[in-house]
């Protein structure tokens, strides 16, 4: 009787990989950018993301000070390094080309804001990236110290020292500022 139990179940885990695998393979779970994800797509990438964070980003404080020079600092990080994906002060109103084509889409931090995290969990998704998005890993072009000013920056980014948030409100994602030309020979 147990013999029989454990072969069904063992027989049902098989069908339903080979099941799995086929639909893999039929092409119907759409690998373009400009497709939306499907429900259990959605799920498992929220529900990994979220039980990373919980167990591998940062759970101390954050070492950089909160001062003026140092939210001045993360605003000129953000704008060399974020803005192209994840907006200006503007927020969503100007949200980049580059941005619009990206699935999922970038959250627009003015908007849609980060300042409610732990710095660690800023800390953590600037330096690692996020799978399966367009969020690069930041750990290999810039140090821990500058990533900790990043997410000092997002976490006070919507309660800034006047002369840090008139920076900021001038930090501008598109376009660009333009490339100068060498002059001819």
């Amino acid at each position: 009787m147990l013999k029989g139990i454990v072969l069904g179940i063992a027989l049902m885990l098989a069908v339903a990989l080979v099941c799995a695998y086929a639909l893999v393979q039929s092409g119907f779970i759409p690998a373009n950018a400009d497709a939306k994800s499907g429900r259990l797509e959605t799920w498992m990438a929220h529900t990994s993301l979220d039980a990373t964070l919980r167990r591998d980003a940062p759970h101390e404080q954050n070492q950089v000070a909160l001062t003026d020079q140092n939210l001045m600092d993360g605003v000129h990080l953000y704008a060399q390094n974020c803005v192209v994906c994840h907006g200006s002060a503007k927020g969503e109103a100007a949200r980049s080309p580059i941005a619009k084509g990206e699935y999922p889409p970038p959250p627009q931090l003015a908007t849609d804001g980060v300042e409610d995290d732990p710095e660690g969990y800023s800390f953590w998704k600037i330096k690692h990236g996020i799978r399966l998005t367009g969020m690069p890993s930041f750990g290999y072009t810039l140090s821990d110290q500058q990533i900790w000013t990043l997410a000092l920056f997002l976490k006070h980014m919507d309660k800034l020292p006047p002369a840090v948030q008139q920076t900021w409100l001038q930090v501008q994602n598109w376009p660009l500022a333009p490339v100068k030309q060498p002059m001819a020979k």
